[in-house]
């Protein structure tokens, strides 16, 4: 479904993803030209976006909710490797397959650019190329902190690290960035969270309970978070880093 641009950002450099985004060092001329390859598109939470194997004509980013990467294998499984989650990229240039099924986890819109006029944008524009590749390069060492995450984390650490992941990407998009408190909703649901993590449900809710008890997160709901003191929930976590948040 496409969005009527009167819904959203009518500029480029109106757009609440602008500074995080592929498009973050562009000049107003090439921006100009980005505006003229794009469109919207939104999608409804459980809507498959791409399909894994599919042909893409387009490429883009996130600029509202929050999108799972899901890899199916030969015997019918499935588990999610990865979240798309705003002024995220989605696809890759010089390549026709996509490789992982993207589906909306909450409903969400994105910020669409025909793909052959982008990659010919990308030849003349190098600092969109070198964007991209920063973007890459964060993207994999993400992947590489989650692989900490899932192999040596307990359950307790691995819950904290997906709420610093998501509360700090959330509050990136903010004028004044990740501070000592957040407040977020959170948009994987408990059965999702546990598939993520490779965790039962049970466990999921047990230690959400747990970080609520002992005065690490605040709960409205099961979705409302506030984390009252970024720090303790990043000690929890069990590092001082970031838990594969860049940006």
């Amino acid at each position: 479904m496409n969005v009527p641009r009167h819904k959203l950002a009518p500029h480029c450099a109106e757009c609440p993803i602008r500074h995080k985004a592929v498009c973050a060092r562009c000049e107003a001329d090439e921006l100009k030209r980005l505006e003229e390859i794009k469109y919207y598109r939104s999608f409804e939470a459980g809507q498959t976006i791409i399909w894994s194997g599919d042909k893409m004509d387009f490429v883009g980013s996130v600029v509202s909710g929050v999108a799972t990467l899901t890899q199916t294998m030969e015997d019918g499984r499935t588990q999610m490797v990865g979240l798309l989650l705003p002024s995220d990229f989605v696809g890759r240039p010089g390549r026709n397959g996509a490789p992982y099924d993207v589906v909306a986890t909450t409903d969400i819109v994105m910020c669409c650019f025909r793909k052959t006029p982008f990659e010919t944008m990308m030849n003349e524009t190098p600092h969109i190329a070198h964007r991209l590749l920063e973007m890459t390069l964060d993207e994999l060492d993400a992947a590489r902190e989650w692989m900490l995450v899932l192999g040596r984390k307990t359950a307790r650490e691995k819950i904290a690290s997906l709420l610093c992941i998501i509360g700090r990407r959330h509050a990136s998009l903010t004028p004044d960035g990740p501070s000592g408190s957040m407040v977020f909703d959170l948009p994987l649901t408990r059965e999702a969270m546990a598939d993520y993590l490779g965790l039962t449900l049970e466990t999921v809710s047990r230690q959400m309970s747990a970080l609520r008890k002992d005065g690490i997160i605040e709960l409205k709901g099961k979705r409302h978070v506030i984390v009252p003191d970024l720090g303790r929930l990043m000690d929890v976590a069990g590092d001082d880093s970031d838990g594969g948040f860049y940006g």
